[in-house]
């Protein structure tokens, strides 16, 4: 016997002017959500472009299927194209990316450093 999810989606429509949706969404404005906590960071080295040869120090702080969190001190763009290799031992493994999204660190000692943060969309690998 198999379970087939519930997968029927209903459109809800959203007053965003009610007072208390309003009252939320204030009080949540100066969250600043930061996950880096959670996995153990590795020095990794990032090439600009797929085919670059200069690489730069950079630090993988969080990775899940095909996403993975950088911190850099140097500049990225939305929508860059990024080899990043990570060094297993003898081995190095390569990641292939795309920017999806930067942002300054929140974190004090980010700003003491410079630090930014990248989210990077993996391509598969074959």
């Amino acid at each position: 016997m198999t379970h087939k999810p519930h997968t029927q989606s209903s459109h809800v429509r959203v007053n965003w002017d009610d007072p208390e949706l309003s009252s939320l969404l204030k009080r949540s404005d100066s969250w600043q959500l930061d996950n880096r906590g959670g996995y153990t960071s590795q020095e990794v080295q990032v090439y600009l472009g797929w085919s670059g040869s200069v690489g730069r120090s950079a630090t993988l702080v969080w990775e899940r299927d095909r996403s993975v969190v950088l911190e850099a001190t140097f500049p990225l763009a939305k929508g860059d194209q990024v080899r990043v290799d990570k060094h297993l031992g003898e081995r190095i493994r390569t990641l292939w990316g795309v920017v999806a999204e930067g942002r300054e660190g929140y974190r004090e000692e980010d700003r003491l450093r410079g630090i930014h943060l990248y989210w990077l969309q993996v391509k598969p690998t074959s």
